[in-house]
Formats: structure tokens, sequence, C-alpha cells
């Protein structure tokens, strides 16, 4: 591993690139009124921290080239899926409230509020991608299961994406509840499989650091903090039973993250 002077560097690099991109963002969505706008851009935050990363440390091995492919296959689709998901639509209910909570002055409000605490979020995220790319020791078994985890959590996550878009442009399935597909199984796995993808690569830059790549556990525990109680699950579900009556039922029989068969619901 590099010296902790190096790793520090490529590292506030990384960040710098993030915080660039937060801002050119935010000034977009001053422009439209829309700062859902940012969801489309968080994968692409981790996606150029790593490329950075890459770039500062000068690193081109075969754990750095698995690594950025991942993050890009991951990045790209989900940035890709978002935008045509909200494309031509209104800003995102969660972030209209937020807007209404935070009058007046969203507009710049919305610099710190939003922007910049997702800057920083992904930067801490980002953190197994420095370590593993950083690293010149030769892949190992702890790799080939991080590299399993993280490619089965970007397919899970795309294949949950993709049945539920089919199932929303059928016009006889407004206002049902999905419960199909992998979605029988989980109320969430789309968050799932994101989670699964960040725990892959936690085990990559383990491997990549060994104790010094302990650290980045920090990444994959605050992401699956986010989808369990703050920006995903809890969120979206305060509400929605009295939105979709069926989703209570749902609840009762489906787990709400890690996938398992169906219950029975209560009568």
């Amino acid at each position: 591993m590099p010296e902790f002077s190096v790793l520090l560097d490529a590292a506030l690099s990384g960040l710098g690139v993030i915080v660039a991109i937060a801002l050119v963002t935010w000034a977009i969505s001053v422009a439209c009124k829309d700062v859902s706008i940012v969801d489309r851009v968080w994968p692409i935050f981790m996606l150029a921290a790593g490329l950075t990363y890459a770039c500062s440390l000068g690193v081109d091995g075969a754990r750095a080239v698995i690594v950025l492919a991942l993050v890009a296959t991951w990045a790209l689709r989900l940035s890709g899926y978002i935008t045509w998901r909200s494309w031509g639509g209104e800003e995102d209910r969660r972030y209209q409230e937020i807007r209404a909570r935070n009058q007046p002055d969203f507009a710049f409000k919305s610099l710190y509020l939003v922007f910049a605490l997702q800057a920083v979020l992904a930067w801490i995220i980002s953190s197994p991608l420095l370590v593993a790319v950083a690293s010149q020791n030769p892949l190992g078994w702890l790799d080939a299961i991080g590299i399993a985890l993280a490619a089965f959590g970007i397919l899970f996550e795309g294949i949950a994406d993709t049945q539920m878009a089919l199932f929303k442009a059928r016009q006889e399935n407004k206002g049902q509840v999905m419960d199909r597909g992998l979605w029988r199984y989980t109320r969430h796995p789309n968050y799932f499989g994101e989670s699964c993808t960040w725990w892959g690569f936690f085990l990559i830059a383990l491997s990549a650091g060994g104790f010094g790549g302990a650290w980045t556990l920090v990444s994959p525990v605050v992401l699956t903090l986010l989808l369990l109680k703050v920006s995903g699950v809890s969120l979206l579900e305060k509400d929605i039973g009295e939105r979709r009556p069926g989703y209570r039922e749902y609840i009762q029989r489906t787990n709400a993250f890690v996938p398992g068969p169906p219950r029975e619901a209560s009568k």
C-alpha cells in the first residue's frame, strides 16, 4: 500500500472532484427548480471518485481494473435508469417536502442541505475504491467473494428495477402494489442489491489492504443505514399505506430488505 500521505492526497482529490460535480449539479437544479436531479448524479459521484483515485495513484493492476469496471457498470446503469424514470416529470415528492420545510431561500439552502451532504456521503461510501485500486497485492479468495457479491448486487438491483419499470408501464397496474418477481421476496430488492454491491467492494478492499482496509467498513455500514433508516425504506414507506391500502398487506407478508419466502398475511 502507498504511504498514508499519498493515499490522503488521492482521497482529497476524489473529494474535490465530487464537490465540483455537486456544485455544477446544484447550479443546474437552481435553474430548473428541481433538486431531485441529484439522484441522477449520486452514482456518478462514486464513479468519479474511483477514477480519480486510480489516476492519482497511477495504479493499473488487475484488481483496479475489475473494481473500476464493476463500479462503472453499477453507476452508469443506475444513473441512466433514474434519469430515464424521472425524465420530464416533476420534482420528486421527497424533495418537494424538503423544499417546503426550508423556505424561504431554499435554492441556496439546498447547496448544503442536499448537495454538500450527498457529496460528503458519496466520498465516505467510495472509500473501499481507494484502498482497492491502491494495492498491488495479488488477487485472493476474498477478492473472489467480494467481486462475486458486487456483481450479484449489480445484477439483482438491475433486475428489480427492470421488473418495476415493466410493471409500471402497464396501465392496468396503475395504483397497484408490485409484488411479483424479486418484489415477491423483498419489498425493496433494488436497495438490497445496492447494499450487496458495496459490501462486495468492502471485501475487495479488505483483501487489498488487510487491516489497512478494515476501516472502509464504514462504507457499506453507512450505505445500508441510509437505505434502511434515512432516505430509503423508512422514508418511502412512511405514508405509502395511506396512499395504497394494499401495501399494508404487502408489508405483512413480505420482508422489508433481505429476501425471504412470503408469509401469510393476517386477516
